[in-house]
């Protein structure tokens, strides 16, 4: 049975979602080892049964090995209860250089399509903005992807106030993901008033300061070598 999750609309657009979305880069890298794929689907399985329904992963968490694993949780019947968000922007291929060229953008939608094995991405996220390109071009591919129905929404990750605003112009954007907690508050100047101003829906990444204010400073003790938050603070 479905558990009772509040819904609420994600922005202006027509996206609704449950107000708690499960993240899912940890169960593939970033904080420690890969976890055991089996205990992974079911968690992600508990977590649509107790009505959490906003999933998000990214081509780069693996890389591409997250994809595949939510593919795989999505069969039987699933993929038709959630809201699936994924990323693009970060090239594992160029070494982790922040890429938004028009092919680039395309061949990314098309191979994460493939790796989820779904028809349609609900929530497309630029993961990082290319700041060698213009924002318009990169929505305006976007766009296209809309119009062609490969995807549903777009939207942006840790972009800057200006940026949205200008991304907003080309296509309506949906929602902006960023780190916001009792510990990173500096989004609250900017970025959340343009949000608000302009009807675009706020994804927070890092709500409990990715595990610290929710554990503890012990928390420190229990990351294992490969944990990326021993060397730096990001998502």
């Amino acid at each position: 049975m479905a558990g009772t999750v509040k819904r609420i609309k994600l922005g202006s657009q027509g996206l609704e979602v449950s107000a708690q979305g499960l993240g899912c880069m940890a169960m593939s890298c970033l904080y420690g080892p890969p976890e055991p794929e089996p205990d992974m689907i079911a968690l992600i399985h508990h977590a649509i049964n107790s009505g959490i329904t906003l999933l998000d992963t990214s081509d780069i968490y693996g890389p591409y090995t997250n994809e595949i694993l939510v593919g795989k949780a999505l069969k039987g019947g699933m993929r038709e209860r959630v809201e699936l968000a994924t990323k693009f922007g970060i090239s594992f291929a160029d070494g982790g250089k922040i890429r938004g060229d028009p092919a680039y953008v395309r061949a990314c939608c098309e191979a994460s399509v493939k790796r989820l094995d779904i028809d349609c991405i609900d929530l497309y996220y630029q993961h990082r903005v290319d700041t060698k390109i213009p924002i318009e071009v990169t929505i305006g591919e976007l766009k296209k992807l809309v119009e062609e129905g490969k995807i549903k929404y777009i939207g942006l990750s840790e972009a800057c106030a200006a940026t949205i605003r200008r991304a907003h112009a080309v296509h309506p954007i949906t929602a902006v993901q960023l780190e916001w907690s009792l510990w990173s508050r500096d989004v609250e100047a900017e970025i959340v008033p343009t949000c608000r101003e302009l009807g675009i829906g706020i994804v927070a990444y890092g709500p409990l300061g990715q595990g610290f204010l929710s554990s503890g400073p012990k928390l420190v003790e229990s990351f294992s070598k490969d944990d990326f938050r021993k060397v730096c603070k990001s998502s």
